[in-house]
């Protein structure tokens, strides 16, 4: 295990709107910056044990010696001590909807959260700025033995907190990058589930999270189990309304699929044009087991954001599906990391990326295929279509084989909206501007086909609205 750990940090380090008008008596915010003593205080706050607040003050002391990465969009615009590390709505977590203040709830009944709860979830959790307001899970879930709980209650816990400090920040540490350690010392929210052995989840589980208050950041994090045999489908989902402050999104997902299990995780990302989103994403696969990544990127000013997954049992898969909707005054930079530690392992990249507007769009990938990895098979493609001469896409792909014995294959491809596609449909009667909808829209279909109904919707329809320059 040791071994394992250290060689998928050496891979690491060697890689890299609805309107709200904000009213400060609603939160109690602790002050900008990110100092010891404030650090401190956000352990006081949230009354963790001994040994988070001394992680907490070591990942600090791990953010101060560590250099923001210099490839990439650049970070000029922003300041991390303007930014509040920690904002709590004057409202405690409840398990009833009716509990919720009336302001927070009608935020997310816009959002849609309780009607998709009714209709498709086996439990939702609902997090604003930096506290979990509400969870909840289905009775007969429950009964199967599933845990699906606030990240924070799951820390206390007698019965699960032992498990939480077992896997905490074990798949992403502190020294992976400077904004880990940034998330490892003022992280707060998140989502704990634990999925027991054999269980199958017939409906996902949701989380969704909303920044909503000017020049704060967000740093929730998730960690899921998924234990032998079992089967979950989770879906992530954020957003924030439009400041003219930067804000600042660095939450962490810790994903362990356990022997002949199953996990897809989806995510539809709605942030404001003002968040820099430097979100870090990771699974470790074991034998047999697998992990689908659905991934639907919109919004924000500058994205980093590439999922990775650590194959380490023999025949464990990794499929990951993503698409990037980059327009004006925009930087996505945006792919995934499968990292093959052990034989006959797969794993396929597929990803689609849409600049307009200026926007500008970036594909990085890792695949590294370790030697011990023989007759593993890995698989990239990557499209960018590009709808104006403005805007801009790179194709930065990096592979690493120590092995003869596998199969590796890359395809890119870099195009515009043909002319001759456009005049077909305007010759049908369809508009310019709806025609061009409609083929960004099919360009964009290999992902929203693997979303359920309602996110495939919301997708559709915030491509339609990026397409009319709207957001």
């Amino acid at each position: 295990m040791a071994n394992e750990k250290t060689l998928v940090d050496d891979i690491n380090r060697d890689f890299y709107d609805f309107r709200y008008e904000e009213n400060e008596k609603d939160f109690y915010r602790i002050e900008s910056g990110l100092t010891p003593e404030i650090v401190a205080k956000i352990s006081e706050e949230k009354g963790d044990p001994q040994w988070m607040r001394e992680f907490r003050l070591k990942s600090l002391e791990i953010y101060n010696s560590l250099r923001v990465p210099e490839w990439g969009p650049c970070f000029d615009d922003l300041n991390i001590s303007n930014i509040a590390t920690y904002v709590r709505p004057k409202t405690n977590m409840s398990g009833k909807w009716e509990d919720v203040p009336d302001d927070i709830k009608e935020t997310f009944e816009k959002l849609g959260i309780p009607e998709a709860e009714r209709k498709s979830l086996a439990g939702v959790g609902a997090q604003y700025d930096s506290e979990l307001v509400y969870h909840n899970v289905q009775d007969e879930v429950a009964k199967q033995g599933v845990v699906y709980m606030g990240f924070e209650e799951a820390l206390k816990s007698e019965e699960w907190g032992p498990m939480v400090k077992e896997y905490f920040m074990t798949l992403i540490t502190p020294k992976d990058h400077k904004f880990a350690a940034l998330h490892g010392a003022v992280w707060s929210g998140g989502s704990f589930v634990y999925v027991p052995k054999g269980v199958h989840l017939s409906f996902p589980l949701q989380s969704y999270f909303r920044l909503n208050a000017k020049g704060a950041g967000q740093f929730e994090h998730t960690l899921i189990i998924v234990d032998e045999g079992a089967d979950l489908h989770f879906i992530e989902g954020c957003s924030a309304p439009k400041y003219n402050e930067a804000n600042l999104h660095a939450g962490a997902v810790e994903l362990f699929v356990k022997k002949g299990a199953h996990l897809r995780y989806s995510t539809i990302e709605n942030w404001s044009k003002n968040m820099y989103n430097l979100n870090t994403k990771r699974a470790k696969v074991e034998e047999n087991g697998s992990i689908e990544w659905v991934s639907g990127s919109f919004g924000s000013h500058i994205s980093y954001l590439y999922p990775e997954s650590d194959l380490v049992g023999r025949k464990a898969k990794s499929e990951f599906t993503g698409i990037t909707f980059a327009g004006n005054g925009q930087s996505l930079d945006t792919g995934a990391k499968m990292v093959h530690l052990a034989p006959d392992t797969t794993s396929l990249i597929t990803t689609k990326s849409i600049s307009k507007g200026g926007g500008a769009s970036f594909y990085r990938s890792a695949v590294y295929i370790g030697k011990e990895a023989k007759g593993s098979k890995a698989s990239v493609s990557c499209q960018s279509l590009m709808l104006d001469s403005q805007s801009r896409s790179d194709t930065i792909p990096a592979m690493e084989i120590l092995t003869d014995d596998c199969d590796v294959g890359h395809e890119a491809k870099i195009g515009r909206i043909s002319n001759d596609a456009i005049f077909y449909l305007m010759s049908r009667g369809i508009s310019e501007e709806e025609a061009r909808s409609m083929i960004v829209s099919g360009f964009a279909n290999p992902v929203s086909k693997e979303l359920p109904l309602e996110y495939a919707v919301e997708m559709n329809n915030l491509i339609r609205l990026e397409m009319k320059g709207s957001m």
